[in-house]
């Protein structure tokens, strides 16, 4: 595993560019199996959950390429094979390949999908609209076997609780089964409009997404005929958003959809953070003084889970405490003991985050559990006086494009070492 170094205490500027949604990318790349043709990605972020996909992609010889954050893949000689556990098991949206494959060979046969580990996040609403299309589906020492020999037919499918994952894997699995499937209590999130919308380009009949009813009419064949441009990743704007009032003195982030961001800039607004926020992007200037607020993660377009421990440190940087509840994932709080490492001032009572107003940090050896809380001590690191070491770093990496050219961009000091302490590139 990788570490990140990170020298502390100097105020950051200059701008940036938001890469790709990784929420969206990682569904899309599983989604382009689904077409008769080669198709291609446009503003794909580098990071390793991408790459890990090409592995994925290349046990059925389904052949990619990614330069300058163009992805090119061709399923056009895709095979049935069995796919590489390791690759499975990195990266929890590997389940998408489940509704994928199920929608391509009415099979699929995938290891448990690994990832973060934040608490429960169970599959059974995946597998309860598989089985609503006609598959059948066994589970044997953490496999799972999925099968729908007659092929998928449409269902009405209502989903016990929000669940982006298994709506996606819904969409993927009825795109292409014959008749019309119905979504009902659907997750709403801008990256399920993205899919849709990329398959939709292609011919699918998709209708209602963004809203909590979507409606699948099956189609015989998809073909790709233009490029497809992922959305820009809302949550990698957050965590900048988070690091440029915290440490910026005047930064400017490009390739920003606004309105993706409202639950969040809004809450920095009632901070007292004065952005000023154009149609694609975002300036956030020197913060003054700063004040307390409460925090509840909900769907969107509420309080996105994932930007709850980004911002985190910089709530230290209020007069008052401030509470945060995590709704949707209520025991993800490893990056507390963390920052408590560093002298933040940040406690839980009852899976409830409590941040006091923190006048200094201190560098420390902490390590990145997953790749929110690993954002959270990167934005602790550079907030911090001395040195900073992040283990684990490759959590980091797996979720934000470019991130130490990015950092460095703006003036921070930041590399990446190996485990025996030789720096490396991304």
């Amino acid at each position: 595993m990788k570490s990140m170094i990170i020298q502390g205490g100097n105020r950051l500027s200059g701008e940036i560019t938001i890469g790709g949604a990784k929420n969206s990318t990682v569904a899309l790349i599983p989604a382009a199996i689904l077409a008769d043709t080669p198709v291609q990605f446009d503003t794909v972020p580098d990071i390793l959950d991408v790459h890990n996909l090409m592995i994925i992609l290349e046990s059925m010889n389904v052949h990619s390429n990614f330069t300058h954050g163009v992805l090119d893949i061709d399923p056009t000689q895709i095979i049935e094979s069995k796919l590489p556990s390791k690759a499975i098991k990195s990266l929890r949206a590997s389940y998408y390949f489940m509704g994928a494959l199920l929608g391509r060979f009415h099979r699929a046969v995938l290891t448990f999908p690994g990832g973060d580990n934040i608490g429960p996040r169970p599959i059974d609403q995946h597998i309860k609209a598989f089985k609503a299309m006609g598959a059948k589906v066994v589970e044997d020492h953490g496999t799972v076997n999925i099968t729908a020999e007659n092929g998928l037919h449409g269902a009405r499918i209502f989903m016990d609780m929000v669940s982006v994952g298994a709506t996606i894997n819904s969409i993927l699995a009825a795109v292409r089964a014959e008749g019309t499937t119905i979504i009902e209590n659907a997750a709403r999130e801008p990256e399920i409009i993205d899919v849709a919308t990329f398959l939709n380009n292609m011919g699918a009949k998709i209708r209602g997404v963004g809203t909590d009813v979507i409606r699948v009419e099956g189609v015989d064949s998809l073909r790709s005929m233009n490029t497809h441009t992922i959305i820009p990743d809302r949550i990698e704007a957050g965590t900048y958003l988070s690091l440029a009032a915290a440490v910026g003195d005047g930064i400017t982030l490009h390739n920003i959809i606004p309105e993706h961001l409202e639950s969040f800039t809004s809450k920095l607004i009632e901070m007292g953070v004065q952005l000023e926020i154009g149609e694609d992007s975002i300036f956030v200037p020197h913060s003054g003084p700063l004040q307390a607020i409460n925090i509840k993660t909900l769907p969107f377009p509420g309080f996105a889970t994932d930007l709850q421990q980004p911002i985190t440190p910089l709530l230290a940087c209020a007069r008052g405490v401030s509470v945060i509840v995590d709704t949707i994932y209520p025991q993800r709080i490893k990056h507390i003991p963390e920052l408590q490492k560093m002298g933040l001032e940040v406690s839980t009572q009852k899976d409830v985050i409590l941040v006091e107003h923190t006048r200094q940090l201190h560098g420390a050896k902490v390590q990145a559990g997953e790749i929110r809380a690993g954002a959270s001590l990167m934005i602790a690191g550079l907030m911090a006086e001395g040195q900073t070491v992040i283990s684990h770093a490759d959590n980091i990496l797996r979720g934000y494009d470019r991130i130490v050219w990015k950092l460095n961009r703006l003036k921070a000091n930041v590399h990446i070492e190996d485990e025996s302490g030789v720096e490396v590139t991304e």
